[in-house]
């Protein structure tokens, strides 16, 4: 069944993180983060570059939030900052600190925009790495202490909760190849050790919430989905895609299925207990249980996905890119089937609606003579993967929303400012926000359900009213 729109009660949003943001690093009496320590070390980001001041959403969030109801936005995905609740990582909590959330929350709701609030995007409160951070077995009990101090707070007025994003990608980038925070290299088999934590963290915050919430919570996470798509729509090729996307056999982080099946599942994937399940903990089959609750939705971050056909034996095989293949600013392969596919096949595994917490692509944005952003390479990569997702939902899969990657340009963690996201552009000088032309398209795409994706771009890019010039610092 071909549908030319969204359900009328799917989520339109956008989303950010907060140390990629807020700044305000010492406002608060914020607790430092182990990004605050990475970043000041020399070499390890693009330029130096640090998130002390990023996006100064801490003294601009009214600001900002009157953007995203301009932008027609139903929903924000952001996140809190441990070290700004929880100076020490656990103890005493910082009121000044919990106060800025609840002034955000506020802010949202008189603008009619609903709050989705992501309890963890790597900011590790400092201390807990002096104690070992996520290697640490006590590390979900932090985590939950850290989670029922949040939902106490925000519940009455918050019902949607994201617990951990990425897991992969902090564990894999910050405790394997050390290029992201806290910055070390330990082999494969600590990795897994640490991501039995992080899931077992992820089960304890789960159950908090719906212990602790002051109202009827929705749960779920955001791990990141490296997917594949098949080369063609033959029944081997599917298979193969399918395969190659849950495949746990090889030593990876990126597996989709190690990650996601003892939360979805309650149990490891066979291929991949049969391959390294010896790095697990002695106490991994009794951890399945708190690792495994019931969530409302399956949030996922996609970007990119290989495309795969099947060998005469039924193995995926990588069909490689073609020459000049379509890239965005991070050299990443664009293929908007990744927003058919993986939701498909997800739903398929996991049997839960599917919430598209991230997708977006990083562009080279800058204004022009007359102070416009023009971006039409964002606009043409998202009308693709839009009018895929439609496709999804035409074909039968629950589609609960789509959260744009990003809200506005922001501190792109070990790159610096050296790569821009965001639908909003940002003058880190003058902290100037203007809306670029792909604000104005999305905000058609929203109003219209998504018919808009039919029309030619340029049809439905009329400049939203641009706000009012920010304070310089």
């Amino acid at each position: 069944m071909k549908t030319s729109e969204f359900p009328a009660d799917f989520v339109w949003g956008a989303g950010t993180a907060a140390y990629q943001i807020e700044g305000g690093v010492a406002k608060h009496g914020r607790g430092l983060s182990v990004w605050d320590v990475f970043s000041r070390q020399p070499g390890k980001t693009k330029h130096g570059h640090t998130g002390d001041v990023a996006c100064d959403h801490v003294h601009r969030f009214a600001e900002d939030v009157s953007i995203m109801k301009r932008i027609g936005l139903g929903a924000y995905r952001f996140s809190i900052s441990w070290p700004r609740v929880l100076p020490e990582g656990v103890g005493a909590s910082s009121e000044p600190g919990l106060g800025f959330y609840d002034r955000l929350v506020d802010k949202l709701l008189a603008a009619g925009i609903e709050p989705w609030i992501t309890l963890f995007h790597w900011d590790l409160p400092y201390e807990l790495h002096k104690r070992g951070g996520w290697q640490n077995p006590d590390s979900p009990y932090w985590f939950a202490e850290y989670t029922r101090a949040v939902v106490d707070r925000l519940s009455d007025r918050v019902s949607n909760w994201l617990t951990i994003n990425e897991p992969q990608v902090f564990i894999g980038l910050g405790y394997g190849k050390g290029e992201h925070a806290p910055g070390l290299s330990l082999p494969f088999h600590e990795q897994i050790g640490i991501a039995h934590n992080v899931l077992l963290a992820h089960g304890m915050a789960a159950r908090t919430i719906r212990e602790r919430s002051h109202t009827t919570p929705r749960v779920g996470w955001a791990p990141v989905g490296i997917t594949a798509a098949p080369a063609t729509e033959s029944p081997e090729d599917i298979e193969a895609a399918r395969r190659a996307t849950f495949r746990a056999d090889r030593p990876t982080i990126w597996s989709n299925s190690w990650f996601n099946d003892p939360v979805m599942l309650g149990r490891y994937p066979e291929d991949g207990l049969s391959a390294y399940g010896n790095a697990l903990p002695a106490s991994w089959e009794r951890d399945l249980t708190v690792i495994h609750q019931p969530l409302d939705f399956f949030g996922i971050n996609l970007y990119r996905c290989e495309v795969v056909r099947a060998t005469p034996g039924g193995q995926p095989e990588r069909v490689p890119l073609r020459t000049g293949f379509a890239q965005t600013a991070f050299a990443w392969e664009i293929t908007p089937e990744v927003l058919y596919w993986a939701p498909t096949f997800f739903h398929e595994r996991y049997r839960l609606p599917v919430l598209i917490t991230e997708n977006g692509m990083s562009n080279v944005d800058y204004p022009d003579v007359d102070g416009a952003v023009r971006d039409p390479q964002r606009i043409a990569y998202t009308r693709r993967h839009l009018l895929q997702l439609r496709r999804a939902v035409g074909a039968g899969v629950p589609i609960m929303g789509y959260m744009h990657w990003s809200l506005m340009d922001n501190y792109e963690w070990a790159e610096g400012y050296a790569q821009r996201f965001g639908l909003v552009h940002v003058d880190f000088e003058t902290q100037q926000r203007t809306l670029k032309d792909s604000a104005s398209w999305y905000a058609r795409v929203i109003a219209t359900r998504g018919r808009s994706l039919d029309e030619p771009p340029t049809a439905s890019a009329a400049p939203l009213d641009a706000p009012e010039p920010a304070t310089p610092r």
